[in-house]
């Protein structure tokens, strides 16, 4: 029992970690239909934001706490220059928006290496988040892995409040469920696009934030993780936010007992045949769209 425990724990952060990764993605894919490749690029700058911050303000808990913000604004501001320069010319061809940030995402990556260095660096963790919370004998997990738990909640929770009683949120789900009509009552769809993409930029920030949390920071960071991310959104539905939290939670728990039996190769090998097993049962996804609702 303490092992299915341990492994079921395990299993919840390494969904909430997914989940954290996915949550920006679920949102302008679910809006504008938009494959962007680039995502993991604005998680890399919300990281190589904490590094920097790191380098002036000493105090790790301080600067972490700081870092929250101000990557959730560059990610955000970075997102918002992407769409207009780019993204807003190319809404009704969506295999091109996967072209055009994918190249995107090598320049950043490029410009991460002349900044920064191709080697990976690695920040400072608040004492707190260095140790281990005991959940009875023989069962712990690590504080760093409560704290992304704690923060993707709060993510979701604010996400979900902001899309169900405010006047943005109201404007974002009339856009998502016909954008036509919206644009006819007076809606101005490209402003809310703009504030979608900054609000699903930003929150790729903040994701990578917590990733400095569990491992080093580099240059090609986002390529390792934004596959996974475009998975726990298309299993969970196109645009569908429900479907994103099951599904990254899921296959976290998945992922972490077929690891304790097997290896982590294998376990990821398994994770995706079953996806793909499960996708041809159901291509559209654990929740379909009829409405184009993220809530």
């Amino acid at each position: 029992m303490t092992v299915i425990l341990g492994q079921l724990f395990t299993g919840v952060s390494i969904g909430a970690v997914l989940l954290l990764i996915a949550l920006g993605l679920a949102l302008t894919f679910g809006q504008m239909n938009v494959i962007n490749m680039a995502h993991g690029e604005f998680i890399m700058a919300g990281a190589y934001t904490t590094y920097v911050l790191q380098q002036t303000i000493t105090d790790a808990g301080l600067s972490l706490l700081v870092a929250l913000p101000i990557a959730f604004a560059v990610a955000g501001a970075m997102g918002v220059l992407l769409e207009w320069a780019l993204i807003r010319r190319l809404y009704t061809r969506p295999l091109d928006t996967l072209l055009v940030t994918w190249g995107v995402s090598l320049m950043l990556q490029q410009l991460a290496r002349d900044i920064f260095g191709a080697p990976n660096v690695q920040t400072a963790a608040p004492d707190i988040l260095t140790e281990s919370t005991s959940l009875g004998a023989d069962l712990s997990i690590a504080n760093s892995r409560l704290f992304i738990l704690g923060l993707v909640v709060l993510a979701v929770a604010a996400l979900t409040a902001a899309l169900k009683f405010t006047p943005l949120g109201r404007r974002i789900r009339a856009v998502v469920q016909n954008r036509d009509l919206a644009a006819v009552s007076g809606i101005p769809t490209g402003r809310v696009d703009r504030l979608t993409f900054f609000i699903g930029s930003g929150l790729a920030g903040v994701a990578g934030v917590a990733l400095t949390l569990l491992g080093p920071i580099g240059p090609t960071m986002g390529t390792n993780i934004i596959i996974d991310a475009f998975l726990v959104v298309v299993v969970g539905g196109i645009g569908q936010l429900k479907g994103s939290v099951i599904v990254a939670f899921v296959l976290g728990m998945l992922q972490a007992m077929v690891e304790y039996l097997t290896t982590l190769s294998v376990a990821k090998v398994i994770v995706f045949i079953a996806i793909v097993a499960f996708l041809q049962w159901r291509p559209q996804g654990l929740f379909t769209l009829r409405t184009r609702s993220l809530a």
